[in-house]
């Protein structure tokens, strides 16, 4: 990619972001574990839910679109109101909306309340992410790729913990007291307000310049439709996998989320190791190798049994998450005057259009050909995502 004035003006090291940089980096890290704990809790919660309001998978389903569409598919609403207004709030008080409404869940009185309550906490999580994915590599020259992996990585280790947490504490105090479990939120919100200081990126502009988005619209969207078949995959498991396992291959509820969590934390460990990778080989290599290598662990886990299955299922997750900091780094490059725009549009728009397509429709196919073969179905989409990381530009590097 060509140096344009814009690029060299976002690479350019700055003195405040050198010094303050680790600081942002551990309270936005801070922020996303709490933020994507609380994305993760539906899933954890389904089994109680369809079980409390007779819900059917096709029901299901359509909550968990619905969150998928208000925790991302409007993050570009956002990153476009981030990187237009500059002011801090939309980082930190998401983490307190998105912990009082998913909390409210146990209190709903029915399902029109559930879309309610998902529909408003999956805005403090769509309002979270796209200005904070910009800040982390703010200022950042060398190893940007680790740097957006450590933000990263702390957002899945937040969502392997939040099926845990959102199992055991209804087992602990009962569904109907869940509120209790907005006090993470909470305090995530009054840490960053009290120790984030408002960024150095946020200089007041007066127009907001589409044209970097032009620019690089090909190799963009070719990078689009990659996170988007890796989402599909991704997010209809962390919605499904407590469902699928209890109910198709007899786990308790509570040793069923033991396994999304560990799944989820597995893919942690991959977002880590792929943003590691990524300064190493390149992001196209990385997203190329995620994607094949994937598949043999996957297999293993639809047509294993035992421990052996779980491993594939483990191991499967870690190597198709090498992509999500890789994919973000690669997007900002190519735009860096739009960073809170295509990080939103890597990180939230693609896993939300994917979401809102296939967790409702997995869950009408689960009800008519069962969730085993519509869970295994969605394993071939990493071969079509190899296809197109190959067409990625080869001198493109993460």
């Amino acid at each position: 990619m060509s140096s344009t004035p814009a690029a060299l003006e976002y690479k350019r090291p700055l003195p405040v972001a050198a010094r303050t940089g680790v600081l942002a980096l551990a309270l936005l890290s801070i922020g996303h574990f709490s933020i994507d704990m609380y994305a993760s809790a539906l899933g954890a919660l389904q089994p109680r839910l369809v079980s409390k309001f007779g819900m059917s998978l096709t029901q299901a389903g359509i909550l968990g679109g619905l969150l998928i569409f208000s925790s991302s598919l409007l993050q570009p609403v956002y990153g476009y109101l981030a990187d237009r207004f500059h002011t801090r709030m939309f980082t930190v008080l998401a983490p307190a909306v998105a912990g009082v409404f998913i909390s409210m869940l146990g209190l709903a009185p029915g399902y029109g309340w559930l879309i309610l309550l998902v529909l408003l906490g999956g805005a403090g999580v769509a309002s979270f992410h796209p200005q904070a994915s910009a800040r982390v590599t703010h200022g950042v020259v060398e190893s940007r790729g680790q740097w957006m992996a450590v933000f990263i990585s702390a957002g899945t280790l937040g969502m392997a913990f939040g099926p845990t947490f959102f199992s055991l504490l209804p087992a602990l105090i009962g569904l109907e007291n869940l509120l209790w479990a907005c006090i993470p939120g909470l305090l995530s919100t009054a840490l960053l307000w009290v120790a984030l200081a408002e960024g150095p990126q946020m200089a007041s502009r007066k127009s907001y310049d589409l044209s970097g988005l032009r620019a690089a619209r090909k190799p963009l969207t070719l990078l689009y439709f990659c996170v988007f078949l890796r989402s599909a995959v991704q997010v209809t498991f962390a919605q499904f996998l407590p469902l699928y396992l209890h109910m198709e291959r007899g786990f308790t509820v509570t040793n069923a989320n033991y396994v999304l969590s560990a799944y989820l934390t597995f893919g942690a460990v991959g977002g880590f190791a792929g943003g590691y990778l990524s300064d190493r080989l390149g992001g196209r290599k990385v997203i190329m190798i995620s994607f094949l290598g994937c598949l043999p662990f996957l297999a293993l886990f639809f047509l294993g049994t035992g421990m052996a299955s779980l491993l594939g299922l483990m191991a499967g997750g870690l190597v198709l998450l090498f992509t999500i900091p890789v994919n973000v780094v690669m997007a900002q490059d190519l735009a860096p005057g739009q960073t809170g725009t295509v990080s939103a549009l890597m990180m939230g728009f693609a896993w939300g259009l994917s979401g809102l397509i296939f967790i409702p429709l997995t869950g009408w196919s689960s009800d008519h050909f069962g969730m085993h073969a519509s869970l295994a179905a969605l394993t071939l989409f990493p071969l079509i995502g190899f296809v197109l990381a190959y067409m990625l530009p080869r001198s493109q590097h993460a």
